[in-house]
């Protein structure tokens, strides 16, 4: 019989395991997980503290017996620590010692780690002394205990990120004093700044206190609290609170399959081609910890739930024989904020430039549904596309809660996706009802405010 080892209990490892199991029901599939949680939703856990989502327990996508229903062995908090190539046989370790598991096709979905950036005092300071990352199911019961055992009053969040964000409310939520530090110009960085700066709007609406432009260098444990240290338009600068939580990015967990001799590239990940092999016989790798193919700028590092789960499916599908491939990435990606949500897909102006691409960007806004109907809310939009081609580049939205915004943004996705041009987007046949959008939904009018400013095409006047 068949054996698969999956390493990683989260959206890659999972992913492949079940698709492994569903063409195959005779394949045999052990799951490697490092702790106890396996299948958790990680993108949930600040909605765990806002108190949206009680228990902790509904984090769970599938439970500890759904997926062993479906066939798949789970090896709980077992660490993968070595790969040898020739005897096809995974190295872990558990409370029992070091033992081996023989595979006949081996899928790595280590994921990321915590990125730090360079902070002083991160190496030394944890959970126990009030600094906190946010990445794990661990981390989640660190910050948990943490605020019951001492009800922190106030909180500094270094990063202004997705999760940085959603955690900003989350504290607010429990009546928290939070100041959001961020180094770049604007919080949301993945967003242009006028679109950013709506964010930034709504989160001090909350009572966010946000300082941008501030670079921090340290955090230090004193005798009144916890002080971070950083550079402001030139000037050191501190922030005291009485928790910190650091959410500044990651950085992949490439350890295991370097080891093996893997190959990395964009952002430090381990080099996939579109079957998910990583070039060592018999090894798969997917998720966090690999690099991305993206449609519009070819390979990168990208680490998203989305796309950790699609790479995932494809590597279970080869492990089993099959002739999968990832289709590929186009940054789709959003986020609420108290009542604001924000999502971009495709390429901002810069990204396109560097790209070799002839970007324009234009900004607009249009009514969510027609003016007359009750409730109608703008949404911003700023649409980048190629000046030569007409080609439909990117697109960055920012609505209120209830605008839709987030499944606007998939329409734009979606043609990006099948490569359409900004005008093309104009011509599909979307949706209306008065309630819900208009005859040309804000969508398209946002497209034919790009097409007015930089028209690709003459116009045919027949006379």
């Amino acid at each position: 019989m068949t054996h698969i080892v999956a390493v990683g209990g989260s959206d890659a490892g999972i992913s492949a395991a079940l698709r492994a199991r569903e063409l195959d029901p005779n394949v045999d599939v052990t799951v490697v997980v490092a702790d106890q949680y396996p299948n958790y939703s990680i993108c949930g856990i600040p909605y765990y503290f806002s108190g949206d989502v009680r228990p902790w327990q509904a984090l769970a996508h599938r439970t500890h017996a759904d997926l062993e229903a479906t066939g798949m062995h789970l090896r709980l908090n077992t660490l993968a620590t070595g790969i040898d190539l020739a005897a096809r046989r995974l190295t872990v370790t558990d409370h029992d010692g070091p033992t081996t598991i023989d595979y006949d096709e081996l899928v790595v979905g280590t994921g990321a780690r915590p990125s730090f950036a360079g902070i002083a005092g991160m190496d030394r300071l944890g959970p126990e002394d009030g600094v906190h990352v946010i990445h794990s199911m661990g981390d989640t019961f660190a910050l948990d205990a943490d605020l019951e055992r001492r009800s922190p009053d106030s909180a500094i969040i270094v990063g202004a990120g997705y999760v940085g964000l959603e955690m900003a409310e989350g504290f607010r939520g429990r009546g928290m004093h939070v100041t959001q530090l961020q180094r770049g110009p604007e919080v949301l960085s993945t967003l242009d700044p006028e679109l950013a700066a709506t964010v930034h709007d709504e989160l001090v609406a909350h009572g966010v206190e946000v300082h941008t432009g501030t670079a921090v260098r340290g955090v230090e444990k004193t005798g009144t609290g916890l002080t971070v240290h950083a550079d402001r338009d030139g000037e050191k600068v501190t922030h005291t609170a009485e928790l910190v939580l650091v959410v500044v990015g990651v950085r992949p967990h490439t350890a295991l399959l370097e080891s093996a001799g893997a190959r990395l590239g964009a952002g430090g990940a381990v080099v996939v081609d579109e079957h998910m092999r990583t070039g060592l016989p018999h090894v798969f790798a997917a998720g966090d910890g690999v690099v991305t193919h993206h449609r519009l700028l070819g390979t990168t590092y990208l680490p998203l739930g989305t796309t950790a789960h699609k790479q995932g499916r494809v590597a279970g599908e080869n492990a089993v024989g099959g002739a999968a491939r990832f289709a590929g990435s186009v940054g789709t990606q959003v986020v609420k904020v108290f009542d604001v949500v924000a999502a971009r897909t495709g390429l901002r102006q810069h990204e396109a430039e560097s790209a070799g691409f002839h970007p324009a960007t234009t900004s607009s806004a249009a009514d969510d549904h027609k003016r007359y109907y009750p409730g109608a809310q703008q949404i911003r939009f700023r649409i980048t596309g190629d000046t030569e081609t007409g080609r439909l580049l990117g697109a960055q939205l920012t609505g209120r809660l209830g605008t839709e915004t987030a499944k606007r943004v998939d329409t734009y996705a979606t043609a990006l996706y099948a490569g359409l041009t900004v005008d093309q987007v104009a011509e599909l046949d979307l949706s209306y009802t008065p309630p819900l959008g208009s005859p040309w939904d804000a969508v398209q009018a946002a497209t034919q405010a790009w097409s007015r400013e930089h028209a690709t095409r003459p116009l045919e006047v027949t006379r």
